[in-house]
């Protein structure tokens, strides 16, 4: 066994003695299934938290020569695959860390050559005579070495991307380190797998879209992968079984996430600390900060801010993926950057409908810490006085509630114009803000005769308090509001509830620029 050459399963083996571990080696026939064929490129690209490295081991544990790691996988899904023992530790693997290879050299330029300098110096180690003493080219020591012993190899890159997060700026850089990758990887007869990871997707350059012979699978589209994204929620239910933790306030805080075969995915590293610390929390700021999200959300794209603020508000947003050009740096717009945030984690892709949507509590968190740190004075201040208008909502004090709207519409009017019952909607969806720490919000939800344009459920471990059912009107009346959710019989929606519930009519008032708020209570 060597560093980069069939590094072995020792990595893989920190996994499985771990207290939590969740058998992902399914993905293993998945690229049995395309080894050695055209698209035997991989590219998986996902945010941090979300197990890259860990599969990337996995697949050099399973794959690598020189050692027997069918043991170390019996038990695990792969085991019952009947290509599990076809292609076990049958190829040579070279594991490629970038990022330990650029924290070597002071300039960026000069990773490609540190690496191939190192790379070659250990194969030229293990093969005695194969590769000359003058030769640091990685590709023709690998021909020199298929050529001799006709064993194919696994090329394994994890953090793929990183060059193009440090030297956002550098494109001779990132222009030549493409360039190498292609020249390592492509029309290669020694590669049987390329299997890639990183945050990014394959960068876009025009004619240098050197690596065009991948197939990407991303948090926009992971394709026949997306059940390795991150946890199923029927992988979550056996964790908070054993646990004895809550799985709906798992829901909460680390759901969301979804793709066109698999309807809930979590975010992995936050379950496991949340299992092991026996707490939901937020976990993200122990990979990242916000003023990593900080420095996006402030960017000045026409639209931008307004969007952040309506998803914020619980509402979707349209996004055009197709622009983005896979890189933190090279932004047309604000379909750009959104779609970055999709890759960062920091948003949900909806790929049937073209939205993106804030996943879960922990993500809107991180936004709230954001807009706060970006200086949105006005956004920030309708949120720290959220907690006063749900209690004066409590109170059945609609004047309060409705002078509260009134107050928080003044400030925002400058980024959240009331155009429609839509953007209405959005703007007391923000202004109730703290009541997602006791409620499910659920937006038009169906409802007896029609759908109710709000409804808050008091959260398993707020019983205490009274659900909501919000109907909006535009220039119309309140006293309309409560009527429509008493006619269309709103309520049979919560048949599964039992406690007071507060039926809630708030009307905007286009010629005033005024809110009005009627409250009544009902016992069911």
């Amino acid at each position: 066994m060597g560093i980069y050459l069939n590094p072995g399963s020792e990595l893989f083996k920190e996994a499985l003695r771990s207290e939590i571990y969740v058998d992902k080696t399914g993905l293993i026939a998945c690229t049995n299934k395309v080894l050695g064929t055209m698209q035997k490129y991989v590219c998986v690209s996902r945010p941090r938290r979300f197990g890259k490295s860990l599969a990337a081991q996995m697949l050099a544990a399973y794959y690598g020569f020189g050692i027997d790691s069918g043991e170390l996988f019996q038990g695990l899904e792969i085991a019952g695959h009947p290509s599990f023992k076809e292609h076990r530790n049958r190829y040579h693997v070279l594991f490629l860390n970038i990022q330990d290879f650029l924290s070597r050299v002071e300039n960026a330029r000069d990773m490609v050559s540190c690496l191939q300098e190192i790379v070659v110096r250990e194969l030229r180690e293990q093969f005695p005579g194969l590769i000359s003493e003058s030769e640091n080219y990685l590709a023709t020591a690998l021909e020199q070495i298929y050529g001799e012993t006709k064993r194919g190899f696994v090329v394994i890159i994890d953090e793929w991307d990183c060059i193009f997060r440090v030297s956002k700026d550098d494109m001779e850089t990132q222009k030549a380190y493409l360039d190498f990758l292609r020249a390592l990887l492509k029309d290669r007869a020694y590669v049987r797998l390329a299997y890639m990871t990183g945050i990014l997707p394959v960068k876009k350059y025009g004619t240098h879209s050197a690596l065009n012979m991948f197939d990407e699978y991303s948090m926009m589209n992971p394709g026949m992968l997306a059940q390795y994204v991150g946890f199923t929620e029927e992988e979550v239910k056996q964790l908070c079984q054993k646990y004895h933790m809550d799985f709906w306030e798992s829901r909460r805080w680390y759901d969301g996430y979804q793709f066109r075969k698999i309807a809930h995915v979590y975010s992995p590293k936050s379950v496991v600390d949340a299992m092991l610390r026996e707490e939901f929390d937020n976990y993200w700021s122990q990979t990242e900060t916000y003023e990593a999200l900080k420095i996006y959300i402030d960017m000045n794209f026409d639209g931008l801010k307004d969007t952040i603020i309506t998803m914020l508000g619980g509402i979707r947003c349209k996004v055009n993926p197709r622009t983005f050009q896979n890189d933190m740096t090279t932004f047309q717009g604000k379909d750009d950057v959104l779609t970055l945030l999709v890759h960062l984690g920091y948003l949900a892709y909806d790929i049937e409908r073209k939205e993106v949507f804030i996943p879960n509590q922990e993500v809107e968190y991180e936004f709230a810490s954001a807009i706060q740190g970006a200086g949105w004075k006005e956004v920030v201040n309708a949120i720290e006085s959220s907690e006063e208008l749900l209690n004066a909502t409590l109170r059945k004090d609609g004047e309060s509630v409705a002078n509260g709207l009134n107050e928080y519409h003044r400030e925002a009017a400058s980024v959240l114009a009331y155009n429609n019952e839509n953007s209405l909607s959005c703007a007391v969806s923000l202004a109730y803000f703290s009541a997602r720490e006791y409620y499910t919000v659920v937006r038009e939800m169906p409802a007896g005769k029609g759908f109710a344009d709000l409804v808050f459920l008091p959260r398993r471990n707020h019983l205490d308090k009274p659900a909501l059912v919000v109907e909006l009107k535009w220039d119309k009346s309140v006293q309309g509001a409560i009527d429509q959710i008493r006619n269309r019989e709103y309520v049979k929606s919560l048949a599964d509830y039992a406690g007071k519930l507060l039926l809630v009519g708030i009307n905007y008032d286009k010629e005033n620029k005024e809110h009005q708020c009627l409250i009544e209570e009902k016992d069911i």
